[in-house]
């Protein structure tokens, strides 16, 4: 009698959070319209249809499930084999380059957010074009963002995944894409490996997302191309290193295969398991991870517009000449900030050249210490390799070479690049310190307000764009497409010299080595220019937008002091009146106390 009792207590008490939550949803999607009409009326559109997207996805009730982590994890391959249709697009390479909401819909349908903010619809089949990266290479064509309907009934409740970017590897480019849609995120599908299981970009990523929000998943996928003792090792070291850095108990590590289970095939491991923790977020906390969506977006766009609010209360407050004194003084730290720019790129150069040294080195010991493996290798394919007419003969020896020198040379890249990434941050920190320097300075002079906008400088960012490596088969070298050679060829076999072809070929496998080890030292150096030039763009950005809305507010506080002082009243009346429903829209409504 007393279990049940306890558990009539435990529905009742259940219930009483869902009509709370679901009571602070409604009030918040209100609170979220009303936000955005104030925004509207300060000319900050950007921050009003933020507003008006969230208390559309509040008032529905949806969840934003991302689902993150390293290049080549199989994440989009997991999500097709959740929704149980092969809707997003995957492939051996880099697939999505922007984020991708996929959400239940009474039928299969897709559409895109242009540059212009516009939504418009495309076909399934189309969504390529738009989402992946070999088709929209670093999102040239603007695409802000995806959704793609569904009939899943794991979504009918609310429930939305994300297919974010992928990180590391050769995809870097659209990082930015995936860390800005932190903001956005309820809960995160966390893919990994055993290979390392979390690695370099990909845990900064990862513990980005874990300090916002509580409900992590963790998945190890392709558990068909590992050991058990493999994926016990892997999993032990996910949940270790997380709870080290989140500094919080770590669920359990769901081992499947995305793969397999699309294809309807092999065993399902955890896979019932990773059903029913999803379904468990939507039953359990649901609502919760929607209403804290409210809250956490009131407080950042609330943030913004009051921002905004205290710059043109003050402008009008103040002296035209001193507001006009103060731009002035912006307008001359930001050339100042652009001249110490100019004087550092010069530093920058240097460093880059002592990099190239340090790499051009680590490029010979790398190849100096695969050289005699990949000979010998090779020898023990000559004495097996069945000798037959000269032109086949070589294509065999030569073909083996291109395979030999590619799996030494491409997993070299993934360290390559991170030792890269770790002596381009060195030094891409001191173009930071250097901004967020004259940010301060900024604030010192008088305008403290404008300190808080948010800005995208992130000193431990790494690189801002792809790699481009590509290895590169010599194809013509390896097959020559000339008559000539290969009746030469049928004569050195004929005579039995066919010494002359394996030494061709020898020497064929050392130089198919020394271009591609080149072509990875290139393409890391090549990024580390191209970054630099992304940093210094990102800089400039973040140091004219804060003066963007100082001059904003000086030229509407001229407009209305010209109309006279009953005009400056009613403004700066509506002003605080902005202010006090900023205030009390951003304040939680349990307590009343300000979020921000």
């Amino acid at each position: 009698m007393k279990r049940d009792e306890d558990q009539g207590s435990i529905t009742e008490t259940k219930e009483r959070d869902f009509i709370d939550a679901a009571a602070g949803t409604a009030d918040g999607a209100t609170r979220l319209l009303h936000l955005a009409a104030l925004a509207e009326e300060l000319g900050t559109e950007d921050v009003s249809q933020e507003s008006r997207e969230l208390a559309a996805r509040v008032s529905e009730g949806r969840f934003y499930v991302a689902c993150v982590g390293q290049f080549k994890r199989g994440k989009s391959t997991l999500i097709n084999a959740l929704i149980g249709q092969p809707i997003l697009p995957t492939g051996f390479i880099p697939v999505t380059a922007v984020p991708t909401v996929i959400r239940f819909g009474e039928r299969a349908k897709a559409r895109i957010r242009t540059r212009e903010g516009d939504w418009k619809d495309i076909l399934i089949s189309d969504l390529k074009q738009y989402v992946t990266e070999e088709l929209n290479p670093e999102n040239q064509k603007g695409v802000q963002g995806a959704e793609v309907f569904v009939p899943s009934p794991l979504l009918s409740s609310g429930m939305c995944i994300v297919d974010t970017p992928g990180l590391g590897s050769v995809f870097t480019g659209n990082t930015a894409a995936t860390q800005a849609f932190i903001p956005h995120i309820d809960a995160a599908l966390v893919v990994v490996g055993a290979d390392p299981p979390l690695a370099g970009e990909e845990l900064t990523l990862v513990e980005a997302v874990g300090k916002q929000i509580q409900e992590l998943i963790l998945v190890l996928n392709k558990a068909d191309r590992t050991t058990d003792a493999e994926r016990d090792a892997a999993s032990k070291f996910t949940r270790q290193l997380l709870h080290k850095k989140l500094r919080r108990e770590i669920g359990p590590v769901f081992e499947v295969s995305a793969q397999e289970r699309a294809e309807n095939r092999g065993p399902e491991r955890d896979w019932r398991k990773l059903i029913q923790a999803l379904q468990s977020l939507v039953d359990d906390s649901g609502r919760q991870l929607v209403r804290a969506a409210c809250d956490r977006g009131l407080e950042r766009l609330g943030e913004q517009v009051l921002a905004i609010v205290i710059e043109h209360r003050d402008a009008l407050r103040r002296p035209l000449e001193e507001s006009e004194r103060r731009i002035t003084v912006m307008k001359q730290t930001i050339a100042d900030a652009e001249r110490s720019m100019h004087e550092l790129s010069f530093l920058f150069m240097a460093e880059q050249a002592r990099l190239s040294d340090v790499f051009v080195e680590r490029q010979k010991v790398f190849f100096s210490s695969v050289l005699p493996n990949a000979n010998k290798e090779f020898e023990e394919y000559v004495l097996s390799v069945p000798k037959g007419l000269g032109p086949g003969y070589r294509r065999r020896l030569t073909a083996r070479a291109q395979e030999i020198a590619s799996q030494y040379v491409v997993p070299w890249l993934k360290p390559e690049q991170e030792e890269g990434e770790r002596q381009y941050r060195q030094v891409a920190n001191r173009f930071v310190r250097i901004a967020n320097d004259f940010l301060r300075k900024l604030a010192d002079a008088g305008i403290p307000q404008l300190a808080r906008v948010p800005h995208a400088l992130d000193a431990e960012k790494g690189f801002r764009v792809r790699s481009e490596f590509s290895f590169n088969w010599l194809l013509t070298l390896a097959a020559p497409p000339s008559p000539l050679r290969w009746l030469a060829d049928v004569v050195l076999a004929a005579v039995g010299a066919r010494i002359i072809i394996t030494n061709e070929a020898r020497a064929f496998l050392v130089h198919i080595l020394e271009v591609n080890c080149a072509r990875v030292q290139n393409d890391i150096l090549n990024r580390m220019q191209d970054s630099r030039g992304r940093l210094e763009t990102e800089v400039r950005k973040v140091l004219h937008e804060v003066s963007r809305i100082a001059e904003e507010a000086l030229v509407r506080a001229r407009k209305v002091k010209e109309e006279g002082e009953p005009a400056v009243e009613a403004e700066l009346a509506r002003l605080d009146d902005l202010e006090r429903q900023v205030s009390a829209l951003t304040e939680s409504p349990e307590t009343g106390a300000l979020k921000v």
